[in-house]
């Protein structure tokens, strides 16, 4: 039977699409490989929010050229949507499909009829130029693929990706010209995806989008992203919702209200704050500034004192200066903090930050990088301690290294639980130990 393998880069929501891309595959009669190395063909589902996600992806085109020289490499995803001229001319890729005809990906991908082997992609697309790639932008409604249901997929956490596309124009964002306009899956599919997940064994759903919190707002009626939580609480099966990136304007009192009553969502928020001066967040064309984003989290942590609260932060903005790293650095000590994702600004074609003056020296930006991760690492160590001796609760996942069981809290923090455990279960842990990055507990009961 043909074989194929898939790599996914970058955001949760592109993890969603490749399961989708996968369940195409499995339907077209492919089987999965365990890895690149052994199969026939190979996608790579790329990321291109940064050079270095460009780079990873290059990289990995080289890398499995070079140890399975006969697979044909097929590259989608939004560094494929961005740049297909120039993946195409790599060596070993066979077919370029952008984001605009990912939903199609599987069309061009299938066994000969006459004894199970490839035809060559780019013939059996129909192309010579190796490229398929449309305006993105012509898209206006978004639909799922099942994720679900195919022997070997992980049966712990899956990401169900409700919303795609965004209407923001960050300066530095590349993200929209690849994504196309927001757009949000029909709240009854949303209901349908649910109950089908449910139904398959998964206990804890993971929703994503690329701009979630505004899941709704283009739909007839329109809707909000606090009705739709509310729907699935009232309406599914589903044990537990994590919600992934929510924008700090879509933290609405009804959405944190939402969050915090309901045993059935996760005490989760990451909340992106990109810089704490507002002059950056002016110049980056962000809707918020650094008060209005303060008191959302302090909101946040009020109502969820236990609550993880993770951000996205950027350093090295062109025209960032010593006093408003400073702004920034001063914000995320004063806020509750409990992980951050810290990422170095890296220059993106075709964005107006590009053109900006005052780039800043990248060591002047790797050593700001380096005070913020060692800032929140203090926070997320006192945090994790305050756990000591208390019971919390985590879903078991798939990973066990001989003496413990990984798991993960319902407040996001990496529990090792001593012994093996089955994955996908929800288990009750006295804490008793802190690593640097994990919780310890030397037994658990079920929830």
């Amino acid at each position: 039977m043909a074989t194929y393998h898939v790599e996914n880069f970058g955001c949760r929501a592109t993890q969603a699409d490749g399961a989708a891309i996968e369940r195409q595959l499995l339907d077209r009669g492919l089987a999965r490989a365990s890895c690149a190395t052994e199969a026939e063909v190979v996608v790579l589902n790329t990321c291109t929010v940064t050079a270095s996600a460009d780079q990873d992806a290059r990289a990995a085109i080289r890398r499995i050229h070079r140890e399975n020289p006969d697979a044909q490499i097929l590259v989608t995803g939004c560094y494929a949507q961005r740049a297909p001229q120039e993946i195409s001319a790599l060596p070993g890729v066979s077919l370029v499909v952008g984001n605009s005809h990912k939903h199609e990906l599987a069309n061009y991908v299938s066994p000969s009829a006459q004894d199970g082997s490839f035809v060559p992609l780019v013939r059996l697309a129909g192309t010579e130029s190796g490229v398929i790639v449309g305006d993105i932008f012509a898209h206006t409604e978004l639909t799922a693929a099942p994720v679900f249901g195919a022997e070997g997929f992980d049966k712990t956490r899956p990401n169900l990706k409700v919303q795609d596309g965004c209407n923001n124009r960050c300066s530095f964002c590349i993200i929209p010209y690849v994504r196309g306009r927001s757009r949000s899956l029909k709240l009854e599919q949303v209901l349908r995806e649910v109950d089908a997940l449910a139904a398959k064994g998964y206990r804890e759903i993971v929703l994503s989008g690329i701009n979630l919190g505004r899941w709704g707002r283009e739909l007839t009626p329109r809707a909000n992203f606090a009705a739709m939580l509310r729907a699935i609480l009232e309406q599914t099966e589903i044990e537990k919702l994590r919600i992934s990136s929510v924008e700090p304007m879509d933290w609405t009192n009804d959405v944190i209200e939402l969050v915090a009553s309901s045993p059935r969502i996760c005490k989760h928020a990451h909340v992106p704050l990109q810089s704490g001066s507002d002059k950056v967040l002016r110049a980056m064309h962000r809707k918020y500034r650094p008060w209005h984003y303060a008191d959302r989290i302090e909101r946040i942590r009020r109502a969820m004192p236990d609550a993880a609260i993770g951000a996205d932060v950027m350093v090295g903005f062109p025209g960032e200066t010593d006093a408003e790293f400073e702004h920034t650095r001063a914000l995320i000590e004063q806020l509750p903090f409990t992980y951050l994702h810290v990422f170095t600004y890296s220059s993106r074609p075709g964005t107006p930050s590009a053109e900006m003056p005052g780039q800043v020296p990248v060591q002047v930006a790797r050593e700001r990088n380096r005070v913020l991760r060692e800032l929140v690492a203090s926070k997320k160590l006192a945090f994790m301690q305050s756990f000591m001796g208390r019971e919390i609760n985590a879903i078991t996942l798939t990973h066990f290294d001989g003496e413990y069981t990984e798991a993960l809290t319902d407040n996001y923090l990496k529990l090792r639980i001593r012994g093996e455990h089955a994955s996908n279960q929800w288990l009750v842990s006295v804490i008793n130990g802190v690593e640097r990055d994990a919780l310890l507990s030397n037994a658990a009961r079920a929830a």
